[in-house]
């Protein structure tokens, strides 16, 4: 594997994963979660959407391929989950009663959802993970580099979430509740164009991206 082929493997893996913007994610999931497990909770996380990933990286594609699953499918319904998400992070909870009563005695159970997934694990990590290790065109040695790729990716959104924790000592749960808010916003375009890109997967639609033109060169003679 050359040096552009792994450039190009560790910014899909950037992209797909978002180190940071999983940090509007973890300061919404930790609101209501004792300073003194912020670390804990990050530290979780990273762990479960490591255990979520590697899964995928080993076992993903013979999965899929057993149950004659699409992946335009599978990206349709990772944007569903991420825009039902959304929606939560925009109005605020709106869990029952006896499941808030649940995540009061476990604090750490948010580390799972919605941080672990479907914000760092998410659909289209899974996805990614699955078409960078394709088993008919890659070896074994250039899925454990995209492995190991991954691992650091990983490392770095565990940094980003442990400085979000003095970041959310500084702006407390106010700040903290108006940036879930806007970032939900953000979240559920994101999903909605992940809805889009499965339905054209799938060749239900055809999407094309329309031309942009510089409004410096609009109106000029050609």
């Amino acid at each position: 594997m050359d040096w552009t082929a792994l450039t190009k493997e560790i910014v899909t893996l950037l992209v797909v994963i978002d180190p940071v913007g999983s940090i509007p994610v973890f300061l919404f999931a930790v609101q209501n979660v004792p300073r003194r497990l912020h670390r804990r909770f990050a530290l979780r996380a990273v762990a479960i959407s490591a255990l979520v990933l590697l899964a995928f990286l080993v076992g993903g594609q013979v999965l899929l391929e057993t149950l004659g699953l699409r992946l335009g499918s599978f990206q349709i319904a990772g944007g569903v989950i991420l825009f039902l998400f959304a929606m939560t992070m925009i109005f605020g909870e709106s869990k029952p009663a006896r499941e808030i009563e649940e995540a009061e005695r476990d604090h750490l159970a948010g580390a799972v959802f919605p941080l672990a997934m479907p914000s760092i694990a998410s659909p289209g990590a899974m996805l990614a993970i699955v078409i960078l290790t394709d088993n008919h065109t890659e070896s074994i040695a250039d899925q454990a580099v995209t492995a190991g790729l991954l691992i650091l990716v990983l490392i770095l959104t565990l940094a980003l979430l442990l400085a979000a924790t003095f970041v959310h000592r500084l702006i407390g749960n106010t700040g903290a509740s108006v940036i879930s808010r806007v970032m939900g916003i953000v979240l559920a375009t994101i999903a909605v164009d992940a809805i889009i890109g499965g339905l054209d997967a799938l060749g239900v639609l055809d999407v094309e991206l329309p031309p942009v033109e510089s409004p410096l060169t609009q109106g000029a003679p050609g």
